[in-house]
């Protein structure tokens, strides 16, 4: 992400924010700040940053909005057939204070409305991408290998969404807000996920969706910097991410944990994750993030794969279990407990899995039975739940690596 780039998406919730307090109507505010930040695009580069980025922002982006409201204003008088304009305030130049929020950060704010519980996660995924990354619809679009069109639709529906539901911009009740919090988080890291391993299409991960995740739960933590679980996913981000330029080959194909050359791991943001995971873990309370962040770092922490302590990752899992029931969990758990004391025991606590509607068709569980079937000498049984994987996923580079270890086992 270049700087030019990184000053506009950083500026994006502000802009907004300042819009949406001073006129309301989030809808239009987000549809004439993306308009802005189009503008900005365009001229900046030969024009040069103005001063004040933020308030050139917010002028373009106030001046956009006045046309909104008056084409919305008359588009209701044609229909309703009435004489009532709307307040004259809305049409008016923007007064002196909205070129200056007070220094103000209403990040958290904007995050809680477009992570609104009237909204499906795919719609809060692509409101949060727009409203608070500055994405544009056809960058979050191809994040998540969808057709421009289908991801407009989705933002558009968003925003009606949350007008009807009557959402006003202010921070939740406080007896919501612990709730809310959880949603915010939890999109932000179906974010990160997808981009770490995207759920379908020919490359493994989109890098442009990690940095996204990654930099918005860092404007998280500035704004919240005592909160464990927002420490916890920040330090699960930078220790998982940290391993990515070693997960694939030259031709784009996965390499998996145990044969990626962990020299290529990005050591700088081991070090910033361990740093934060063992602080939260000191002085915060205990959050599934946090453990999961725990579980990272003792990967991040073995040089080599045979060094890694599955015992003490099989611990963590217990813990995670207890406060977090998920059968993805369940699924990485008995990885661990395979690892740590043999297949035979990591087999046995898939069956469970098998059962569960959540988790039977899905090509991970699957993949995971694969390879303990491979490490117990089941090589026929291997190879059958490798085709089954491969034929389950939609992802390019997870088929290829399932159908070549199915291929490897033909040849044994």
């Amino acid at each position: 992400m270049s700087d030019f780039e990184l000053l506009l998406r950083e500026q994006t919730p502000q802009v907004l924010s300042a819009l949406v307090r001073h006129y309301g109507h989030f809808d239009l505010a987000e549809e004439a700040v993306q308009e802005a930040l189009l503008a900005a695009s365009q001229q900046w580069p030969s024009e040069g940053v103005p001063d004040n980025p933020r308030g050139w922002l917010i002028r373009v982006g106030s001046r956009r909005l006045t046309d909104l409201l008056r084409s919305e204003s008359a588009r209701r008088r044609r229909e309703e057939n009435a004489a009532t304009m709307a307040p004259p305030e809305e049409f008016v130049a923007p007064s002196p204070e909205i070129d200056d929020p007070g220094g103000r950060d209403d990040t958290l704010t904007l995050l809680f409305l477009c992570c609104h519980p009237s909204l499906s996660p795919a719609s809060q995924i692509a409101l949060t991408l727009r409203a608070v990354g500055g994405l544009t619809t056809a960058q979050i679009a191809a994040g998540f290998l969808v057709p421009e069109a289908t991801m407009a639709q989705r933002i558009s529906r968003a925003k009606r969404s949350i007008k009807q539901a009557g959402s006003s911009f202010e921070m939740p009740p406080e007896a919501e807000r612990d709730a809310r919090m959880g949603a915010v988080l939890h999109v932000l890291y179906l974010i990160f996920n997808e981009g770490y391993t995207a759920s379908s299409g020919d490359d493994l991960h989109s890098a442009e969706l990690t940095t996204e995740a990654i930099r918005l739960v860092r404007g998280v933590r500035r704004l919240l910097p005592d909160d464990g679980e927002v420490a916890g996913l920040l330090a699960l981000m930078l220790l998982t991410d940290a391993r990515r330029p070693a997960r694939t080959a030259p031709d784009g194909s996965l390499i998996p944990l145990e044969e990626q050359d962990r020299l290529k791991w990005n050591r700088p943001a081991i070090v910033e994750g361990e740093h934060l995971v063992s602080d939260a873990l000191a002085r915060t309370q205990l959050g599934p993030y946090q453990v999961q962040a725990a579980i990272a770092a003792v990967h991040g922490t073995a040089e080599r794969a045979e060094d890694t302590d599955w015992r003490q990752i099989v611990a963590l899992y217990q813990v995670l279990e207890q406060i977090s029931e998920n059968p993805m969990v369940r699924l990485n758990h008995a990885v661990a407990v395979a690892m740590a004391t043999g297949p035979k025991e990591g087999l046995a606590l898939l069956e469970p899995l098998e059962s569960d509607g959540r988790m039977k068709d899905h090509h991970r569980l699957e993949a995971v039975k694969a390879h303990l079937l491979e490490m117990s000498g089941d090589l026929d049984g291997a190879r059958a739940s490798y085709l089954l994987a491969a034929r389950r996923t939609t992802s390019v580079p997870e088929r290829n690596y399932l159908q070549s270890r199915a291929e490897r086992l033909t040849s044994c």
